[in-house]
């Protein structure tokens, strides 16, 4: 005989253990770890108990219950289930099948409730992890619509289709195995009687966090106030309620599910610049760990915001970076093949790179370890409003190390690269080529363009002719820095030789 919902809640409630505030250390990698408390009253020998509380995605390997009082509690078996009663999950189950579904008519001022059969062709319901994912950039646009699909019900009233529900399921009894919330079910051996207080800690998928920071510059002048946000998101199937969190940033090595999306979400905002940051930092391990100061409700798919570093009155300085060479059409071609083409680097880039370089040092108003996350510039007009100028992402900063970003191209800066000369000889292994690079200031006061040239043909070089100075970057770079005066131009020449 099939069980009604209030009989299978007391079958389900009799061994459930009762739980303290919830710990959180969550990882931006799309995991996080959850350390609970539970209160067990156990019995001597065998004890069946059940807890409601856990996540949707958690790994079931993972978990680890223990008695931290040094007890002996024996774990025989654990299970876990993460498919809960829901209408949508019912609906699946009777796919295929003629149910009820009662329907309120109006008719004339009365409600009327009437009894309409219909027959799922469709369910609609859409599993949680897949719903765990409403940010993720990795889907694309059909993938999304596909999605939103399949989460809209098809229903046959009358040998007539409806992509809508024509009234209130009416369903079976539920099945004896039914269950509300995602458990794990446990046999316990004990070998006393008695409370225990069990530590209860698990890896979940579907939790995330990232940083952002928003940066406003002045009207005039460089210098930067930065408000850096963490933004959590809950994806795990469940809400924690006034959570312990930390957060752990750094590469983790952490195997994931193959079929698991990551998940971001949320922009922070401006706000007043009196507060204190309510998050403290330490260095943990190989990584550097963030605490939230007080404890905080994630509730399931929330994001939520915490100021997590302060700084006013940044030194920053801009950079303009003129990388003249188009070389992406080459890209993945033989070197051996193109190196001797007369033709190869000689397609021009007019556009002048805009870079925001400061450092994240105490003396710079900074010298926190920054996760890596999304820089946004803004700057003020003359009418103090917030204007966007550019954004870009770092990777974990720690302290005392320079950040430099890419914002943008110059409007009034433009760049010219033009191939002078050309000589080879095949036989001899040797190639001569020179350049005109044309720098050109449309802006009312002198700017430093830093002129970027690869010297692409061969790793042994000379450069034998030269304009102005220059400094080796790396093995096969070379940057020309020149100063333009306003409404102005200025070339710089090179000749390079190559040998092979």
């Amino acid at each position: 005989m099939k069980k009604t919902l209030a009989s299978a809640l007391l079958t389900l409630s009799t061994a459930v253990a009762s739980y303290a505030e919830p710990a959180l250390t969550i990882y931006n990698q799309n995991f996080a770890v959850v350390r609970d408390t539970i209160h067990l009253d156990l019995k001597t020998g065998l004890n069946t108990i059940n807890y409601t509380e856990a996540a949707m995605h958690l790994e079931p390997d993972s978990v680890v219950l223990r008695d931290p009082a040094g007890g002996n509690l024996q774990i025989l078996e654990q299970n876990f289930r993460a498919d809960p009663i829901s209408e949508g999950l019912l609906l699946n189950f009777n796919e295929g099948k003629t149910i009820e579904f009662e329907k309120e008519t109006d008719a004339n001022g009365a409600v009327k409730r009437e009894i309409v059969r219909g027959k799922i062709i469709r369910s609609g319901y859409v599993p949680h992890n897949q719903t765990s994912t409403p940010y993720d950039w990795t889907y694309n646009a059909q993938q999304q619509a596909m999605t939103v699909d399949a989460g809209q019900p098809i229903i046959e009233v009358d040998g007539k289709l409806m992509f809508r529900l024509p009234g209130q399921p009416l369903f079976p009894a539920l099945p004896d195995d039914s269950i509300l919330k995602p458990t794990l079910t446990w046999q316990l051996k004990s070998p006393r009687s008695g409370p225990v207080e069990a530590e209860l800690g698990y890896i979940t998928g579907g939790m995330s966090w990232h940083a952002d920071y928003n940066l406003v510059a002045p009207e005039n002048g460089n210098s930067l106030d930065l408000v850096g946000w963490v933004t959590m998101d809950n994806q795990t199937g469940k809400s924690f309620h006034d959570a312990k969190i930390k957060l752990m940033a750094g590469d983790v090595n952490k195997i994931q599910p193959q079929n698991y999306q990551m998940a971001m979400a949320g922009n922070g905002v401006m706000r007043d610049m009196s507060s204190a940051p309510p998050v403290s930092e330490k260095s943990f391990d190989e990584y550097h760990l963030y605490t939230l100061e007080r404890t905080a409700t994630l509730l399931d798919r929330e994001t939520k915001q915490v100021e997590f570093v302060r700084g006013a009155g940044i030194p920053s300085h801009t950079v303009y970076i003129y990388d003249g060479a188009k070389l992406d059409r080459y890209a993945g071609w033989n070197w051996e093949a193109v190196r001797s083409q007369s033709d190869y680097g000689t397609e021009s880039n007019p556009k002048v790179l805009v870079m925001r370089e400061f450092f994240n040092s105490e003396s710079n108003h900074l010298g926190m370890p920054l996760p890596k996350g999304r820089l946004r510039f803004y700057r003020r007009d003359a009418d103090g409003q917030m204007e966007f100028t550019g954004e870009n992402e770092i990777d974990h900063t720690p302290r005392d190390e320079r950040i430099r970003v890419a914002t943008g191209n110059a409007f009034d800066l433009v760049g010219e690269r033009v191939r002078g000369d050309f000589r080879e000889s095949v036989n001899d292994h040797w190639i001569d080529e020179s350049f005109v690079i044309k720098l050109r200031n449309h802006k009312k006061e002198p700017v430093e363009i830093r002129a970027v040239e690869h010297l692409y043909r061969w790793n042994t070089w000379n450069i034998t002719a030269k304009s102005d100075d220059f400094t080796k970057t790396d093995a096969q770079t070379v940057e020309f820095r020149v100063t333009v005066a306003p409404d102005a131009e200025r070339q710089v020449t090179y000749t390079v030789h190559y040998t092979w």
